[in-house]
C-alpha cells in the first residue's frame, strides 16, 4: 500500500497538478491576512475554514490523476479496501505542505498579533487553536474530495457539483441559525471555536463532530467504489 501512496503523490507533483492547489492557497491567504493583523486563534480559524475548499478540491485532483486502468489494477493487486486507503492516504499527506502554509505565511505578511489587552489568550494556545482546526477540518475535506472524485462521480460536471455543493452547504449549515448544523461538517463552528482562547468542551465536541463526519464521509466513498467498475 505505501507504494502506491508514493506513485499517486509522485503522480500528482509530476504532472504539476499540486502547484493549482497550492497557488489557490497562497493567493486565497494572501488576500486574508492582508486586511491587518488578528489574534492568532481567530486568523488560524478563519484560514481553516477558508482552505476547507481548497483542500477538497486538492484531494479530487489528486485521485483524479489516476488512470481508470490503473486504478483497477491497484484494487485487483491490493484489494479494494486497500487500495481505497492508499488514496485517502495520500490525500492526507499531499494537504500537510498547504497546512504548512497557512501556518507559516500570516507571519511573513504580518497578520498574526500576539496578546493586545489583559484577557487576550497566549500566543501559544492561538497558535495550538490553530493547527487543530487546520487538522480537523482537513479530515472532511478529505471525504467531501473523495466523493467528488471521477472515480465516484463518474462525470466532471457532476464532481464538481458535489464539490461545490459540499462547500456551500458547509458554510451554510454553519450558520449560527441553522436548524440542521450537524448535516455538513463543523466548517464554521470550528472557526468560531478558535475565537477568545481555548473551551475544552466546545473543541471536544467539534472534533468529535468532525471525526464522525468524515468517517462517514469515507465510508461512503469506498462503499460506492466497490460498487462502481
Amino acid at each position: 500500500m505505501t507504494a502506491l501512496v508514493r506513485m499517486r503523490l509522485a503522480g500528482f507533483v509530476q504532472t504539476g497538478r499540486a502547484a493549482a492547489p497550492l497557488l489557490a492557497a497562497l493567493v486565497v491567504l494572501s488576500i486574508l491576512y492582508g486586511g491587518g493583523q488578528s489574534q492568532a486563534g481567530e486568523a488560524y480559524g478563519v484560514s481553516a475554514a477558508v482552505l476547507f475548499g481548497v483542500l477538497a478540491w486538492q484531494t479530487k485532483l489528486l485521485l483524479d490523476v489516476e488512470p481508470d486502468v490503473q486504478r483497477r489494477i491497484g484494487r485487483v493487486a491490493l484489494g479494494a479496501g486497500r487500495e481505497t486507503a492508499a488514496g485517502v492516504a495520500a490525500a492526507l499527506v499531499a494537504a500537510l505542505p498547504v497546512i504548512l502554509v497557512a501556518m507559516i505565511l500570516p507571519w511573513l505578511v504580518g497578520g498574526v498579533t500576539g496578546p493586545q489587552k489583559a484577557g487576550d489568550p497566549p500566543l501559544g494556545e492561538g497558535i495550538a487553536l490553530g493547527l487543530w482546526a487546520h487538522l480537523l477540518l482537513l479530515l472532511p475535506a478529505v471525504g467531501l474530495g473523495a466523493l467528488a472524485s471521477r472515480a465516484v462521480s463518474g462525470q466532471a460536471a457532476r464532481g464538481l457539483a458535489i464539490l461545490v455543493g459540499g462547500v456551500v452547504m458547509a458554510v451554510v449549515l454553519g450558520l449560527k441559525s441553522s436548524p440542521a448544523p450537524w448535516l455538513a461538517p463543523p466548517l464554521m463552528t470550528t472557526a468560531r471555536d478558535t475565537v477568545g482562547g481555548a473551551d475544552l468542551t466546545a473543541v471536544a465536541v467539534t472534533t468529535g463532530w468532525g471525526v464522525v463526519w468524515a468517517a462517514l464521509a469515507v465510508a461512503a466513498y469506498a462503499h460506492l467504489r466497490r460498487t462502481r467498475p
